[in-house]
């Protein structure tokens, strides 16, 4: 391969990477939001349980519960989102280095 081709593969390899280290720098973060939400609605709907009056069961259940469970299912949606982004930069990573890889051998033979 030539060095050029090389060393141009090797720059896009390392933006490939950078680009992955910022979402999984990102899904980290929306990870402990989505544990403290999920820990919130539980909390949330043990207190609902736990109590008898319905004027106050609706006043939780609409200034606390619904919100967090929104909050919670869009934190999943956009987990699930990163999740797929990091495994399209991992595959570019993967075959960047494949193509490296190969050349290099056909260079050593």
């Amino acid at each position: 391969m030539e060095m050029y081709v090389q060393n141009s593969l090797l720059e896009w390899k390392e933006e490939m990477v950078r680009q992955k280290m910022e979402i999984d720098q990102e899904y980290e973060m929306v990870k402990s939001e989505l544990q403290l939400y999920s820990y919130k609605y539980g909390i949330t709907k043990q207190v609902i349980q736990s109590t008898i009056n319905e004027k106050i069961i609706s006043n939780i259940k609409t200034i606390y519960q619904k919100p967090f469970e929104e909050r919670f299912n869009e934190l999943k949606q956009y987990i699930m989102e990163l999740e797929e982004k990091r495994k399209v930069f991992q595959m570019f990573v993967d075959k960047i280095e494949k193509v490296s890889e190969a050349s290099e051998r056909e260079t050593v033979e």
